[in-house]
């Protein structure tokens, strides 16, 4: 099942396709979901996340698309490498195989070649997963240049197999504030041009701030050429998690089970219509303060940098019945106005510092970090976030002057951080793509701590995205003034997870444990943090 976009970008691709597959899976087929990324990098791992949004790290250390994160929240599975795709990948397989003579001396020509890639790793996807249904997001919109050849793949493999390949589209139905009316002209354009491309959707999903009345169904349904039935209403909902459950109101679930002659093995909904209860009953709100950088573009701010750390306080939050209510913190803002800190922070009950990369921001970080402990705000401090905690600590509490990260300034007379030795060749010949620790790696929990007793257990797995480690010779210092090390790599050398002695919830990690929540299934580090927040709220209440 393919699922392209109308004219405009950015109105819920990612969260439809999930949706779908979700509703699938109810009806208990195996799903698996593909993110096609048409940009030329070979990965996300270089992409500025102000423009394209969170970089999401598999199990199998691949750096994704946000989607995936979605994909993997939704389905509850883990993804992997082989169900993301971008259009360098694709290309370089392509060299590479020409390179070795894989195509036998052929002239390798950009068709059929490029989409006979594309759809060879859809295949792989489908192999993978043992799914029944594969569902294929392709990021932009039908009208991008850029798209072609994968909307070609999609022709092609319904010229393949016609029974077996739907097309959806999701196109937004503005509503013009002077008009008051809902305009169906862009869906119209997007189907159109979807058209020129050789594919009509079997299905369109009708975004909006609004419900699509039957007047507009009808209109879509003459002009677009689908069965008004297939015109599916998806107007803005409170959270994400209803979507599901309304697109088989919508009838979608009968739909496509019809298209692709799937006989429902059962049909259980209940899932989401339960989280969504849940989510209707948390009223009670606690403020929880995220600090970081890559929230601005222009005159706009935008969250999608940090989509998996704020889904993981949000599940968290409702498993304990209260409505998160995010304080986005610009970590520059606090660096030039650190007297500001207070009166930004009134009110939070905890404080989470996301990972990231870079100088800017990094002393405003610095300075939450202290008030989060100074304060005994229960903090939560993920990659970036542990490593910049160690600095504040080794400053403040150790008086190391000057100690720092070499990430940030290589002549630290304290390197509290400092590059990881298998990193060090790397850097010095740039080799910077996909070059990072990468994935899943173990960490060994000591026991009566805190992120033993979250765990429940001693040996845990999870992501990693990062090139600079805790300096293990200033790791008895730490010891000895409070901040324990409860995890650490099997052989010992790595410190995973930090906590301070005699704080409500002070607890960092070299981890991304946001990778791993799911909605129904809160990470425990970040239901911890939301445990003690919520400890701390009633007492000031």
């Amino acid at each position: 099942m393919f699922i392209a976009g109308g004219v405009m970008s950015g109105v819920g691709k990612g969260i439809a396709s999930a949706s779908i597959g979700a509703i699938l899976k109810a009806r208990g087929f195996k799903v698996t979901a593909v993110k096609i990324d048409p940009y030329i990098n070979v990965d996300a791992g270089t992409m500025n996340p102000v423009e394209h949004g969170e970089v999401f790290v598999t199990k199998d250390g691949d750096e994704t698309d946000q989607d995936i994160g979605n994909y993997e929240r939704f389905l509850d599975q883990d993804i992997v490498k082989v169900n993301y795709m971008t259009t360098g990948r694709v290309y370089l397989s392509v060299i590479e195989r020409e390179r070795a003579l894989g195509y036998g001396g052929k002239t390798v020509e950009v068709v059929p070649h490029v989409p006979e890639e594309v759809m060879a790793r859809i295949r792989a996807a489908a192999e993978h997963h043992d799914a029944d249904v594969t569902i294929i997001e392709i990021g932009g919109t039908v009208g991008e240049y850029q798209n072609i050849l994968f909307l070609e793949a999609a022709r092609m493999m319904r010229v393949e197999t016609p029974d077996d390949v739907l097309v959806g589209l999701v196109s937004y139905l503005p509503i013009p504030g002077s008009l008051g009316e809902m305009k169906t002209k862009p869906t119209q354009y997007a189907v159109r041009t979807l058209n020129s491309a050789g594919l009509q959707p079997d299905f369109i999903i009708g975004r909006s701030s609004e419900p699509i009345d039957e007047p507009r169904k009808r209109k879509l349904a003459v002009h677009c050429s689908v069965r008004p039935e297939a015109i599916i209403s998806s107007p803005d909902v409170s959270t994400i998690y209803a979507v599901p459950a309304h697109f088989e109101e919508e009838g979608l679930g009968e739909l496509v089970s019809r298209k692709l002659k799937l006989r429902a093995r059962q049909k259980d909904g209940r899932v989401w219509r339960l989280l969504t209860r849940r989510i209707e009953k948390s009223v009670k709100p606690l403020r929880i303060a995220i600090v970081g950088k890559y929230t601005s573009t222009g005159d706009f701010s935008l969250t999608d940098a940090y989509l998996s750390v704020l889904e993981a306080i949000r599940s968290a939050c409702w498993a304990v019945g209260r409505k998160p209510e995010i304080v986005w913190v610009n970590a520059d803002a606090i660096e030039a106005h650190p007297k500001s800190l207070s009166k930004i922070m009134k009110g939070v009950k905890g404080i989470v510092v996301p990972g990231g990369f870079g100088t800017r921001g990094v002393e405003g970080k610095i300075l939450a970090i202290n008030y989060a402990r100074v304060s005994k705000i229960p903090f939560l401090g993920l990659c970036y976030g542990l490593q910049l905690a160690i600095v504040e600590f080794s400053r403040h509490v150790l008086k190391l002057k000057g100690a720092h990260t070499t990430e940030i300034d290589p002549k630290t007379p304290h390197p509290v951080i400092h590059l990881m030795n298998e990193q060090e060749e790397k850097m010095k010949n740039k080799d910077y793509g996909g070059t990072m620790r990468l994935g899943e790696y173990p960490c060994i929990l000591k026991s009566r701590t805190v992120a033993r007793s979250l765990y429940g257990h001693e040996f845990v797995m999870e992501r990693h995205r990062h090139r600079y480690e805790c300096n293990p010779d200033y790791r008895e210092k730490l010891e000895a003034a409070g901040l324990t090390h409860s995890g650490l790599s099997p052989d010992g050398k790595l410190a995973e997870i930090i906590e301070l002695k005699g704080h409500p919830y002070f607890l960092a990690t070299q981890a991304h444990p946001e990778f791993r929540s799911r909605p129904m299934e809160p990470h425990p580090l970040f239901l911890g943090l939301i445990m003690s927040a919520t400890r701390r709220g009633s007492r000031n209440t």
